[in-house]
């Protein structure tokens, strides 16, 4: 569950990567939930960040606690995120991705992000 959920996370982090960036300090609260047959739970990022770039290039990075609520309990694990785009023409073609993490009771797990956008 918790490997889905971080891939909806970086998902919804695709919109926030191909807008103009300004350099500097941030907050992101982000919630992820999943739904298979009812809810079967969410994460909430409680994250701080960093972005910036220059040119064709932005980068980002943000961590911090997530609530991870599985439906029997709620429980505070670590996690983050850093990622970056390029934009690769004039006309808005722009390649992004992004690697994240979380902590779990067991092993971290992590997940990634690739993709590309072009506007019409």
């Amino acid at each position: 569950m918790i490997k889905s959920l971080i891939v909806s996370g970086a998902i919804a982090t695709a919109a926030a990567l191909a807008s103009p960036v300004l350099a500097g300090p941030y907050v992101n609260v982000e919630n992820n939930s999943a739904y298979s047959d009812g809810f079967s739970g969410a994460v909430t990022d409680l994250h701080i960040g960093y972005e910036g770039g220059e040119g064709p290039y932005s980068f980002y990075a943000q961590g911090g606690f997530a609530l991870v609520d599985d439906t029997d309990e709620i429980s505070t694990e670590l996690s983050g995120k850093f990622g970056g785009s390029v934009s690769l023409a004039d006309s808005g073609l722009n390649l992004y991705g992004e690697v994240s993490g979380i902590t779990t009771d067991d092993d971290p797990a992590f997940g990634t992000k690739v993709g590309v956008k072009f506007p019409f």
